[in-house]
């Protein structure tokens, strides 16, 4: 069993069974050994609180075993589901239902997933950790459908991070309706931060760019710049730019620095995602 999904005894029934009932919402399982349908309900249980992270425990009763708590739930068929809340049963279910059938019925007395995941980021983001927040806000954000808050939390962490295109890209996809005083700051912040980002020696790396187009050099110099800053979307652009001219350039350099700052992303990133396929077919 897990932290979310218990066997319950005669000695922790009560903790389990009530007690937890006021921090969370428990779903008590009642089943026994020979209930085909049981069995077939358990991986939907699993399923499910795993998706949840959390939001409830799942306390799993044999009937058999443990007569008097059947007794006292008042179990006539099996397989059994009560939901208890702050002590009481606020629902419940009998047969091996359907995922779309559970689901409907927590959706009741629970926070939508992406809730659940906006509160987790919003306490990295507490903690100063934006790129930990990161993936959990873009989950959140595409599971409800780009709502509004997610989007604010989402856009402040790329502001943070130093995703400009992207933060700009999450606010311009605000509706009107939605565009309150945070939204405004926000922008704000982000026009701001698109000035300040740009230090000296990455401009005048760039004009020296601009004059000479084709300097492999000078765009390895401005990509090791824009690393540094955490521009990883323009360190990018320019290291694959290099490499399609040559693949080894400076022994290898460019080749490094491109994959360690690939590294630096993280596999699922959606920017690294772009840039793997540029490079896979570069190779191949």
């Amino acid at each position: 069993m897990t932290d979310n999904i218990v066997d319950i005894t005669y000695d922790n029934a009560q903790h389990y069974l009530i007690d937890e009932s006021m921090n969370r919402l428990v779903l008590v399982d009642f089943w026994a050994d020979w209930c085909a349908p049981c069995k077939a309900l358990l991986p939907v249980l699993q399923k499910l609180v795993k998706e949840y992270n959390g939001a409830f425990l799942v306390a799993k009763v044999n009937a058999d075993q443990l007569p008097d708590i059947s007794g006292q739930f008042g179990i006539r068929s099996l397989p059994t589901v009560i939901l208890m809340k702050d002590g009481q049963p606020v629902g419940a279910f009998q047969g091996a239902q359907p995922e779309s059938a559970v689901r409907k019925l927590l959706e009741k007395h629970l926070p939508k997933p992406w809730d659940l995941m906006l509160e987790q980021a919003q306490k990295l983001m507490q903690k100063g950790d934006f790129a930990g927040a990161l993936p959990k806000l873009r989950k959140a954000y595409e599971d409800s459908r780009q709502r509004a808050d997610i989007a604010m939390a989402l856009a402040q962490s790329q502001l943070q991070l130093k995703r400009f295109d992207e933060a700009e890209a999450v606010l311009k996809a605000v509706k009107l309706a939605d565009r309150d005083d945070m939204y405004e700051q926000l922008t704000a912040q982000l026009e701001l931060a698109v000035q300040a980002a740009k230090t000296p020696e990455i401009q005048q790396l760039e004009a020296r760019l601009n004059e000479d187009p084709d300097n492999m050099e000078i765009a390895l110099e401005l990509a090791v710049q824009f690393a540094q800053e955490k521009s990883y979307k323009e360190a990018l652009e320019l290291l694959i730019t290099v490499l399609e001219t040559d693949l080894q350039f400076r022994d290898g350099e460019a080749r490094k620095l491109f994959l360690d700052t690939l590294t630096t992303l993280g596999k699922g990133d959606p920017l690294s995602v772009k840039f793997q396929r540029r490079f896979y077919n570069l190779m191949h």
